[in-house]
C-alpha cells in the first residue's frame, strides 16, 4: 500500500504558529522534503522532531521528485515543507504533488500560515476577493507580462498581493504607483517576526523601507469612484462600448466585465446587467 504525501505548512516566522497536527506529522513521515534543510532543521530541532530532511529545491525537483514518489509507492510517507508558509504558493513543490497523484498516491495538506492571507488580515481593506501574484519577474518581457496581470487583476478583483524582496521592492512600488495613479497599498514586512512592521496609505506616503526582512504587498484598487455614475450622464450605449472593449480587448469574461463595470461606475451588477439590455434593444 502507497504512503501519503503531506504537504505541510510551517511558519512564517514566529515558531510558535506551527500546529500540534504538523509537529504530529513531522514525526511520523519517513523523511521531509525541505526547501532548505538547514532552515527546517531549526525548526525541527526547536520542537525535538528527529526526522530525517532531505533537500527538494527549484534546482532539484526534476531529479528528486521521481526518487520520492517511489518511496512514497513503496509505503513510506512524507512531509512537503517551504522554508516558511505554505508549500507551493511560490516555492517548488507542485511537480511533486502532480507526479504523486499521478502514481495513485494520497496527497494531504496539513494548512497553516502563510504570508498572503496574514498581509490580508491585518490590512483592513474591504474586499472578500483577491488575486495573487507571487514575486515580480525583475526584468525583460516577463516584468511586463507581470504588470498586464496585474493591470488585468485590477478589472477582475478589488484587491492584489504580492511578494517582493527587500532590495527591489522600492523599485516595483514606484511603478505600481505610477502606473495605477497611487494606489493605497499596505506594505507588511516580517510578519509575525520581532520586527513585524505594516505601513498602510498612499504609496509616496510610506516612506522608505529597509533594505532588509520579507515584504508583502497587498493593493487596494478600491470600489468607490470619484464620480458618481449620474454625474458622468452614464448612457447604456456608452456602458454597452465599454462593456465591448473589455471583454473584446481586455479578454474578461461576461461576468467579469459585468463586476468591473458595477464596480468602476458604482452600481449593482443587475443594474449594469439591465443598462446593457436596455442598449441591445435601443435604435442604433
Amino acid at each position: 500500500m502507497a504512503g501519503t504525501l503531506f504537504v505541510v505548512a510551517t511558519p512564517i516566522g514566529n515558531l510558535e504558529d506551527i500546529s500540534a497536527r504538523a509537529l504530529r506529522v513531522l514525526r511520523e513521515v519517513s523523511v521531509i522534503a525541505a526547501e532548505d534543510t538547514r532552515h527546517t532543521g531549526h525548526l525541527l530541532q526547536r520542537f525535538g522532531v528527529a526526522t530525517r530532511t532531505t533537500s527538494f529545491h527549484e534546482h532539484s525537483v526534476k531529479g528528486k521528485a521521481a526518487a520520492l514518489v517511489d518511496r512514497l509507492k513503496q509505503g513510506e510517507s512524507i512531509a512537503l515543507v517551504s522554508d516558511a508558509g505554505t508549500p507551493t504558493v511560490s516555492d517548488p513543490g507542485v511537480h511533486l504533488i502532480n507526479l504523486a497523484r499521478q502514481a495513485g498516491v494520497r496527497v494531504e495538506t496539513v494548512p497553516g500560515p502563510a504570508a498572503v492571507t496574514a498581509a490580508l488580515s491585518i490590512a483592513g481593506f474591504d474586499g472578500n476577493e483577491f488575486t495573487f501574484l507571487g514575486f515580480p519577474p525583475t526584468k525583460g518581457t516577463a516584468r511586463k507580462a507581470w504588470f498586464e496581470r496585474l493591470a488585468a487583476a485590477r478589472n477582475v478583483t478589488p484587491l492584489a498581493v504580492f511578494y517582493e524582496a527587500p532590495h527591489r521592492l522600492q523599485a516595483t512600488l514606484d511603478e505600481v504607483g505610477r502606473r495605477f495613479q497611487n494606489p493605497t497599498v499596505a506594505v507588511a514586512r516580517e510578519l509575525t517576526k520581532i520586527h513585524e512592521e505594516v505601513r498602510i496609505g498612499a504609496i509616496h506616503e510610506l516612506g522608505v523601507f529597509p533594505d532588509r526582512g520579507e515584504y508583502t504587498v497587498v493593493i487596494d484598487f478600491g470600489h468607490k469612484p470619484a464620480i458618481a455614475a449620474s454625474e458622468q450622464q452614464l448612457t447604456a450605449a456608452g456602458l454597452a462600448r465599454e462593456f465591448g472593449e473589455v471583454t473584446k480587448n481586455g479578454g474578461l469574461t461576461r461576468r467579469q466585465a459585468i463586476a468591473s463595470l458595477s464596480r468602476k461606475y458604482g452600481l449593482q451588477a443587475r443594474a449594469v446587467y439591465s443598462m446593457l439590455e436596455q442598449a441591445k434593444d435601443s435604435p442604433v
